[in-house]
């Protein structure tokens, strides 16, 4: 199946969990986002270390539980989630240890948790999953979020909100300096880090772009 084989060499492990691994009606959490999430887990790992079999099957399980932006329920999202992953990694005979630093990683992962990552594999799985929410990527599933939750792409009266506060619910480009530019500043590792500039620096670029443009 190609699916597993983008997550070469866990193939297997893919086969198994890839069945409860996303929503298949958000664009933003679906089979490319785990692809990419766990390409860069990987280009990470390569420098940092870390258990390549917890880490894949933390990528694969860290959005097991789908919960819109806007809901109330978006800060439990990432602890839903490692409950649902610790349930099916039991079904599957994963001893004790292991179950419990595959959720930590899920856990910890999301940014509005605020939970500290302790674990290498943790704090790789962190790394990894916003460096897919900064950059060109990170650009395009922020507009494609906002379309899903009705927003305006900007204000047309005052873009850069130089006499309102920012407000990403309503418009899309608010989000950049709300959250995305802040992402760079909190990353986990040293590999992390010097891709998250390099992206940041590609994020500040398609914001001037787009405000030139309008």
């Amino acid at each position: 199946m190609e699916a597993t084989r983008a997550f070469a060499p866990f193939e297997e492990l893919a086969g198994a969990l890839l069945g409860h691994a996303f929503s298949a009606d958000d664009g933003a959490h679906d089979l490319a986002h785990l692809v990419r999430v766990f390409r860069n887990a990987m280009r990470i790992r390569a420098e940092e270390g870390g258990d390549g079999r917890i880490l894949a099957a933390a990528v694969l399980l860290h959005d097991c539980v789908s919960v819109e932006k806007n809901s109330q329920l978006r800060s439990q999202a990432s602890r839903l989630a490692a409950e649902k992953a610790r349930q099916l990694l039991a079904e599957l005979g994963w001893g004790a240890r292991d179950v419990e630093a595959v959720t930590h990683a899920i856990a910890a992962h999301s940014f509005s948790a605020g939970i500290r990552p302790e674990t290498i594999e943790a704090k790789i799985l962190q790394d990894a999953d916003r460096l897919d929410a900064i950059g060109m990527v990170g650009a395009a599933r922020c507009f494609y979020i906002a379309g899903r939750m009705g927003s305006s792409l900007y204000d047309p009266f005052d873009p850069k909100a130089e006499n309102r506060p920012l407000d990403d619910k309503t418009f899309a480009i608010d989000h950049f300096p709300a959250k995305l530019f802040k992402l760079a500043d909190g990353f986990q590792t040293d590999t992390g880090r010097i891709i998250a500039r390099e992206r940041h620096q590609r994020l500040e670029t398609i914001l001037e772009l787009f405000l030139d443009e309008i």
